[in-house]
């Protein structure tokens, strides 16, 4: 069965899909499993493998759960003596420490535009560990001189392209393209994916000419929580070496799960509620911005 389990792990990571692994790492007295037992909680609940079964598997499922959610790994203690125990009918009078694993693939960032911030962009946050995807319309921004270290380019109608990709749940998408209009064809698109990090460059003026045309088009107040903008820590950041390097503070953040943490969130400028888009300066419409 730990073989079976391993084995779904290599090939969850491969497909780009999280799990968490739940493992017993001590055991003393009676008990149900020994050490060593692992389960595989999916994010979507599918369960494979067993420590035990009974209440505390079903409080360790849970656990994984929020794990997940939370990406970071517990330890935890059950006595197999008590009254938890006992309502499943496993009061083997032992008791068992269980580690719980939050397990990510390798972070896919896909790069929405090649300009001169996606092109550092790309090198800085390789440099920390993700995969780097590229797509620009422009194959002369868009090839292998210039992003030597992404593990895919495309050189395509951007909106096309995004519309015709399945994006992992786990993906970082940041859209640095060369104008504004790229820009609200690409967040169109990505508002209806499911991922990790959505995040969009440029000033709040820009990103409220953004959200006033999709608002135009029916979209939901909502629906803009999702989307990091303006994008990067605030770090007075002025090129584009010094603006990737914010963006990718902010990524790592995301990974790690510390973007909600006050201190954290202070120093971002990170999207947190429309009204602050809404007490920006009237603009004119997206429609007359070349």
């Amino acid at each position: 069965m730990h073989q079976g389990v391993l084995k779904a792990v290599v090939e969850a990571l491969e497909r780009g899909e999280e799990a968490a692994l739940v493992t017993i790492v001590a055991a003393r007295g009676s008990t149900p499993q020994r050490v060593g037992a692992k389960m595989l909680v999916f994010a979507d609940g599918r369960i494979l493998g067993t420590i035990g079964g009974g209440c505390y598997e079903n409080d360790a499922f849970w656990k994984a759960r929020d794990a997940l959610r939370t990406r970071r790994p517990q330890l935890v203690h059950y006595e197999l003596t008590d009254d938890f125990a006992e309502e499943s009918g496993l009061a083997c009078g032992g008791q068992m420490d269980v580690f719980i694993e939050p397990l990510e693939p390798a972070a896919r960032l896909y790069i929405v535009g090649a300009g001169h911030v996606g092109q550092q962009l790309a090198r800085f946050a390789h440099a920390v560990g993700f995969r780097i995807h590229v797509i620009d319309d422009r194959e002369k921004f868009a090839n292998r001189e210039r992003f030597p270290d992404a593990d895919a380019i495309a050189v395509d109608a951007i909106p096309d392209w995004l519309a015709g990709t399945e994006f992992p749940a786990t993906s970082y998408v940041v859209v640095v393209t060369r104008g504004h209009r790229h820009d609200l064809d690409a967040i169109r698109v990505l508002l209806q994916r499911d991922l990790r990090y959505l995040g969009l460059i440029g000033s709040r003026a820009k990103v409220k000419r953004i959200v006033d045309a999709l608002l135009a088009e029916g979209l939901s107040p909502e629906t803009f929580e999702r989307i990091h903008a303006p994008i990067g820590f605030d770090i007075g950041a002025v090129t584009p070496e010094e603006i990737a390097i914010s963006i990718v503070a902010e990524l790592i953040a995301a990974k790690y799960g510390k973007l909600d943490e006050p201190h954290v969130a202070a120093a971002s400028k990170r999207w947190q509620k429309l009204d602050r888009i809404a007490r920006a300066a009237a603009l004119p419409p997206l429609a007359t911005v070349d």
